[in-house]
């Protein structure tokens, strides 16, 4: 896809450093779309699974591949100047997320380590009082030990057309034509640990990972007031209620019905264990937000407050109800427990059970009284964060109607985003093809500073949120994402070269290149396989960034490529 551009060549300096800084943003903010448009389907329970194991790694590759792709196409000799611009972009982007915002990821994240623990990461309050850089750190638990190993397997395309370019020489066709039953085996190589890749993480969709993911995501939009609390949380509850009905269908009960109780004996005014653990994730911040005297409970007003700021319009007879049966010793409180079980029905009941006339609206003093807490809600962010307005259009539905606009909407987002991926990844290249020229560099070198920070900025952004929880969850949440977006890089990034060079005809003569890509990724494997990483660790891999690329340099100085 391709659209009227300005050529690089016929600006000046100023000229080119604003198309690159355009073309950067454009595509960071195209970057942001997809990832955005990606989490607002983990919203909808039926296909959380599929986003959470396919399209979210999938998605965030295509940025990366884009540049890739582009790279390599056009004329022939020209194509092959300006692959090593997709060849940066591959070892900027894999190298730049195992580094950078790994470290970075770990310097938020640290915690203490337990003097009198085997001096392992504390994550119990307090969390940081030491200073030191080698008495802080994070753990690093068995899934970010596993996702470094299914990161250094699929390296192993990169052996596949690395070894015989080491014994080839000549020129482009020459080359070309040597390496080109190799770059098949490895374009299927590839394909095969993709799919393989994509397998194991839809397989692991309800894992702890996973599930933390979709309960963060949930709680950025009850905070931002994108959906309301129903609307985010009825089809979870319900799918979790049909999944726990068939666990309990071989189960034959003689208890008989009651107004607490269903037909198989169990009190429909309580959660199962499942949906209690999802509630807590989801509301537990939200409570002791609300409860403003610091008392372990909550008033009918305070809950009141609270249904309101999380845009559920109910029958205020209802509520009173439904508080009345959990406030059973007339205190005119409930406590936390109480208040997730006050949740899970309200949340299960039908619209034609919440609406209708009577809706509770508190007064504009109540609402107001509480704007200073909204910012504690649900998540820890900075003071000063703007808040947004809120979509009246999609809080005003009905929990069924919000599911198919949270869908509409998530897929308009991933369209325009990846459709102006698709428009501008072309004239990117040729923006960073030019500044090589103009600088008297190779263009690798342009591509592996630059490209990156366009093309991986969602990634970057979304570590440093999970880091900044400082728990163990969310620590390897961040962690394994990374490694997860390095894992993508050399399975479905990696088989857009392959397909180059034996389609195209285009030659891999990037032997510097490689080792690097492999031998950070080799030093992660083997640091990724301890119990534990101090933040003086954290600094030293931040380190590898810069120093692959002085590696590069000095590889290539001595005729390596």
């Amino acid at each position: 896809m391709a659209i009227p551009t300005i050529d690089p060549a016929d600006v000046g300096a100023t000229g080119l450093a604003w198309l690159l800084f355009s073309y950067g943003y454009i595509l960071c903010y195209a970057s942001n779309l997809i990832s955005e448009g990606s989490d607002l389907l983990l919203l909808v329970p039926s296909l959380a699974g599929l986003v959470g194991g396919v399209v979210l790694p999938f998605l965030g590759a295509v940025p990366d591949g884009t540049i890739m792709l582009f790279s390599g196409l056009g004329d022939i000799e020209k194509a092959q100047e300006t692959l090593s611009v997709g060849v940066g972009a591959l070892a900027g982007s894999t190298i730049m997320l195992l580094t950078v915002p790994w470290a970075l990821s770990v310097y938020r994240g640290r915690v203490d380590f337990d003097e009198d623990n085997n001096m392992e990461p504390n994550y119990k309050q307090p969390k940081l009082t030491k200073s030191s850089f080698s008495e802080t750190g994070v753990a690093l638990s068995t899934e970010v030990n596993q996702g470094a190993k299914m990161m250094m397997l699929t390296t192993l395309p990169y052996f596949l057309i690395q070894i015989p370019a080491f014994f080839l020489s000549g020129d482009r066709e020459t080359v070309s034509a040597g390496e080109k039953k190799w770059a098949a085996a490895g374009f299927v190589v590839c394909v095969s640990f993709f799919i393989l890749y994509l397998y194991t993480q839809v397989k692991m969709s309800n894992d702890t990972i996973h599930k933390m993911r979709r309960i963060a995501v949930i709680k950025e939009t009850l905070k931002k007031g994108a959906v309301s609390l129903r609307g985010a949380l009825r089809e979870e509850v319900i799918s979790l209620q049909k999944k726990g009905s068939r666990r309990r269908a071989s189960i034959t009960s003689d208890t008989e019905k009651s107004p607490l109780t269903n037909g198989n004996g169990m009190d429909h005014n309580q959660p199962s264990a499942e949906i209690s653990e999802l509630l807590k994730g989801i509301l537990g911040e939200a409570f002791r937000a609300y409860d403003i005297d610091g008392d372990g409970n909550l008033n009918k007003k305070e809950f009141h407050i609270f249904l309101s700021d999380f845009h559920e319009s109910i029958n205020k007879n209802t509520v009173d109800d439904v508080f009345a049966d959990f406030d059973r010793d007339g205190s005119g409180t409930i406590d936390y427990d109480e208040f997730i079980a006050a949740c899970y029905v309200l949340i299960t009941k039908t619209s034609n059970d919440t609406g209708g006339p009577g809706r509770f609206a508190p007064e504009r003093a109540s609402r107001r009284a509480t704007e200073q807490l909204s910012e504690k809600i649900l998540l820890d962010d900075d003071e000063d964060e703007e808040e947004e307005e809120v979509p009246e259009d999609l809080t005003a539905l009905s929990p069924e109607e919000q599911q198919r606009a949270i869908i509409r909407r998530a897929f308009s987002m991933l369209i325009i985003g990846t459709a102006i991926v698709l428009m501008f990844s072309d004239p990117m290249v040729e923006v960073l093809s030019e500044i090589a020229v103009r600088a008297n560099i190779p263009p690798f070198y342009v591509s592996f500073i630059l490209a990156p920070v366009a093309a991986n900025a969602s990634e970057v952004i979304a570590s440093q949120y999970y880091a900044s929880k400082k728990t163990r969850k969310t620590i390897t949440v961040a962690l394994t994402a990374l490694e997860g977006a390095a894992s993508m890089n050399n399975t479905f990034c990696l088989s857009i070269f392959m397909g180059l060079i034996y389609f195209r005809g285009l030659a891999w003569q990037f032997s510097a290149e490689t080792l690097a890509i492999v031998l950070v990724q080799l030093v992660m494997y083997v640091y990724a396989q301890r119990s534990k990483m101090s933040t003086a660790t954290g600094f030293v891999i931040l380190s590898f960034f810069p120093l692959s690329v002085i590696l590069v340099a000095v590889l290539e100085y001595f005729g390596l490529d």
